[in-house]
């Protein structure tokens, strides 16, 4: 059975297989060499490395069978040269049968633990998949590109957010959010901000009432989902939400809740567009938002194009220190389609950090097409995943 699976997995693995058949040459090499120098030179210990260099590039049940046959080698080693019933040959075999042993039962304790973590990242992706949708690439008039990255390469969800979501009246809503940390411990805060604007995003007609249903959820329910346990300091959200109309007109409006400005491009030149009094983060403020109170207008024509971000992309910083000036860089980037403008940041970016992220970083471009058709559903989608701006996970 175990010569039969080995071959199976040369069939199936050429490449490991072939890799994993280096042990088993070693068996051969290592017992002809021993019978060949006779009793002067011992290399039956060797055979120590059959088992244990399998373990690394097979399963248990090929380390096994590598065990196998390393202490059946040592075993012909010693009956060639008349000494099976020496001590010293004894002590060989049982030496190696107990290393041999040991490496198979590690193996088998790692596979266990490979099973577990593969588990842990089924379950966290289709939770991923559930509570975070990834948004269209084309909602009413907007064309849309995006990007997620986490600095935890086992992670494709963090406490970045972002989300979209067709309003009562013609037009469509965007939320991106920063929760305070990173990783998986911030999902369940990012989940509050997410659900609150699923349910809101429709329901109500201006955008302060929206904002202040979020900050009521997040408030309420803050304590209930936040790991104070691991990190017991202050918690919030910080979080920009937008309303984008159909038609140029009426102006677009935003209202910020203590988050990195977006930027505007128009015609090759990049506006930040700061507010006017920015709102503290969602978790810090308890009173509602008035009427018309911190809005901030701004136009968006036909061609323009939003970058939305979080801070894990300006505080993003080079060997020497330095944060990566993200306006700066849009503005020598050309602008001709979301896609193309989000791979260029996302390329530089990469380059200007010269490895991995040290937190979630979430990027969105928006533009308004001279074209569109209707959404009439009020069904939102939101991201929060690791994608290249052609889809691909990073």
């Amino acid at each position: 059975m175990g010569v039969r699976r080995l071959w199976d997995h040369f069939r199936e693995h050429p490449v490991g297989g072939g890799l994993v058949a280096i042990p088993f040459v070693l068996i051969v090499t290592i017992t002809v060499l021993d019978v060949y120098t006779g009793r002067h030179v011992q290399l039956g210990p060797l055979l120590v490395i059959a088992p244990a260099l399998t373990a690394s590039l097979a399963g248990p049940r090929l380390t096994a069978l590598a065990g196998v046959l390393a202490v059946a080698a040592q075993v012909l080693i010693a009956v060639l040269l008349g000494g099976l019933t020496t001590s010293n040959r004894t002590a060989q075999i049982i030496a190696l049968t107990v290393l041999s042993a040991l490496v198979v039962l590690m193996r088998f304790a790692r596979e266990r633990r490979d099973r577990a973590l593969s588990l842990a990242r089924s379950v966290a992706e289709t939770a991923q998949r559930a509570l975070l949708r990834p948004p269209p690439r084309r909602i009413g008039p907007l064309q849309v590109a995006w990007l997620y990255m986490s600095p935890q390469d086992e992670a494709e969800i963090g406490g970045d957010l972002f989300a979209f979501a067709r309003a009562a009246h013609a037009a469509t809503r965007v939320v991106i959010g920063d929760v305070r940390g990173n990783g998986l411990a911030a999902i369940g805060e990012a989940s509050l901000v997410l659900g609150a604007f699923r349910e809101g995003a429709h329901r109500y007609d201006a955008l302060p009432g929206l904002v202040t249903a979020l900050g009521d959820s997040v408030s309420r329910n803050l304590e209930d989902v936040a790991d104070t346990e691991h990190d017991p300091g202050e918690h919030f959200i910080t979080c920009l939400v937008l309303e984008i109309p159909d038609d140029a007109l009426p102006d677009a409006e935003m209202i910020n809740c203590g988050h990195p400005p977006p930027l505007l491009v128009h015609d090759q030149r990049v506006t930040v567009l700061h507010a006017r009094q920015p709102l503290p983060p969602l978790g810090v403020r308890e009173r509602p938002i008035e009427d018309d109170d911190r809005i901030d207008p701004f136009t968006l024509t036909c061609g323009d194009m939003l970058v939305l971000y979080t801070d894990g992309v300006i505080e993003a910083r080079s060997p020497s220190g330095a944060f990566y000036p993200l306006a700066e860089r849009v503005a020598s980037f050309p602008a001709t389609n979301p896609d193309t403008l989000l791979h260029h940041i996302h390329r530089d970016l990469l380059a200007h950090i010269g490895g991995h992220p040290a937190d979630d970083a979430a990027l969105l471009v928006i533009e308004r097409t001279p074209s569109h058709r209707p959404h009439l559903t009020s069904r939102p989608t939101d991201g929060h995943h690791r994608h290249h701006p052609d889809g691909a996970r990073t």
